[in-house]
């Protein structure tokens, strides 16, 4: 199961691609004398959940890429609808009224299939932008434009929770509370604030249940409302399962309470699907899952299955009503991108999201995830292991150095990234997330053998590392 990969001197040498790579591309997430020194690692092909690197070796894509390829790798279907599109039509605007098919019937298709809002509101229109960044600093401008058009511009500040991840621009970064979106950065903004994340393994205090600790998360929340001053706070941003931070699944209770205290301080419920959104979790959405009731939702990734940008915001009727006042009154909503509802985009996210219903990709991940959670568990066996967690088809492992107390390793060990490093040499690319953790996020259509043979490997890793993990316990 061990795959061959080049030496660092093999990969680098000459005019070779990842010379060039070296030589040209700045990385994203990347640090660049790791990059100088190691070289790149250059895929060619994929094909399912499988991709294949230039030296032909296969590794099964245990994280979706990027959390977003849930329709697994070279499906006909995308490829066909974006020639087609390409050659009807390969880019027009929606600027000033104008519009294109496949656009008009994604929309159609997303409001369909939205899950409940907030309070007695429905989901009724859609915004395109072309990430999960550009989607939630979107909402945040709406957020702004929906308060002032209510005669309440000072209402502003943002929410998030620590842990949370939110993208990379200046305003999602600011939400990402996560050192290194904003070390070196000069962020966060100042109008955003983060309370308590729901991580009951690492945030209960001893003896506290699920229910006690949701609680103490909402008084948290309640509390950094009034110290900003309720007439301040415009909206709350939360992920339903929060993703990079960790997979951080928050108790049954969790948004009941949440939703309570925003509704209390008129605050607006934002929830970021960039991840869970498209049957991550077991249900269509997310926030079906988790019973979030948003007011607005972003949404991106596995929209398309990330065969082309896109993301969508999702407003409620009760936040559309007073920004198109707003927008009547001032002559135009003057917000954009060049690629929002590009046509080809839109093409493909709609015919991914009808391959979601024609071959029950929600009902798939329902009946394989019982299977994935069990093997998730089976990793209990493992002392360094702390904690281990799953929902739908998302998971993760945390390491400890004493699995019993909890008690972490040294970070400057980067135990995760190691263990993701010995899981790859058995042919299953994984992700380490802050505070050594190992995130699973396969493609949606992995089958129940593939999902065997994914965690035999990872399995067969994590005993060799055994020894790595004990010396640095």
């Amino acid at each position: 199961m061990t795959q061959n990969t080049p030496s660092s001197d093999q990969v680098i040498a000459g005019n070779s691609p990842a010379s060039r790579d070296i030589a040209f591309h700045m990385h994203p997430y990347t640090n660049p004398a790791v990059l100088g020194d190691a070289g790149p690692h250059i895929m060619a092909e994929g094909n399912g959940v499988f991709v294949i690197d230039e030296t032909g070796s296969r590794f099964y894509e245990g994280m979706s890429g990027l959390w977003c390829t849930s329709l697994g790798f070279s499906e006909p279907e995308l490829i066909d609808a974006a020639m087609a599109q390409f050659k009807k039509l390969p880019f027009y605007h929606s600027f000033a009224g104008k519009t294109v098919n496949p656009a008009i019937d994604l929309a159609e298709m997303l409001i369909a299939n939205a899950p409940p809002a907030g309070g007695d509101s429905v989901m009724s229109k859609v915004f395109f932008a072309a990430s999960g960044s550009e989607a939630n600093d979107t909402a945040m401008k709406m957020v702004w434009y929906y308060n002032a058009a209510l005669g309440r511009p000072e209402k502003r500040k943002i929410i998030s929770r620590k842990k949370g991840y939110h993208g990379v621009t200046m305003a999602a970064a600011s939400m990402t509370a996560l050192a290194y979106a904003q070390d070196g950065f000069g962020l966060p903004l100042d109008f955003v604030k983060h309370t308590t994340a729901p991580d009951f393994y690492n945030g209960a205090a001893v003896g506290e249940s699920e229910e006690d600790f949701a609680s103490r998360c909402a008084a948290d929340l309640e509390e950094l409302i009034l110290n900003e001053g309720p007439d301040t706070v415009g909206a709350l941003f939360a992920e339903p399962v929060m993703g990079a931070g960790g997979v951080i699944i928050p108790p049954r209770t969790y948004f009941e309470k949440i939703r309570a205290v925003l509704t209390k301080y008129d605050v607006l419920l934002v929830a970021d699907e960039v991840i869970c959104g498209f049957g991550r979790t077991g249900n269509m959405w997310g926030s079906q899952t988790m019973d979030v009731r948003p007011d607005m939702l972003t949404c991106a990734k596995a929209l398309s299955s990330a065969y082309l940008p896109i993301s969508a915001v999702m407003l409620s009727e009760k936040v559309y009503a007073p920004i198109a006042k707003q927008a009547e009154t001032l002559g135009i909503f003057g917000h954009g991108y060049t690629y929002s509802a590009h046509p080809v985009c839109a093409a493909v996210a709609l015919r991914a999201q009808q391959l979601m219903q024609e071959r029950d990709i929600v009902g798939h991940v329902r009946r394989i995830a019982p299977q994935f959670k069990a093997r998730i568990e089976r990793l209990a066996r493992f002392d360094f292991i702390g904690n281990l967690r799953s929902i739908g088809l998302i998971g993760a492992m945390e390491f400890a150095a004493d699995k019993h107390s909890g008690k972490k390793f040294d970070p400057a060990h980067k135990i995760a990234a190691q263990a993701v490093a010995a899981i790859q040499k058995h042919g299953v690319i994984l992700r380490a997330l802050p505070g050594d953790i190992v995130g699973f996020c396969p493609p949606l259509i992995i089958s129940d053998v593939e999902i065997d043979d994914m965690f035999d490997r990872i399995e067969a890793a994590l005993d060799e590392f055994g020894a790595v993990a004990a010396r640095l316990g």
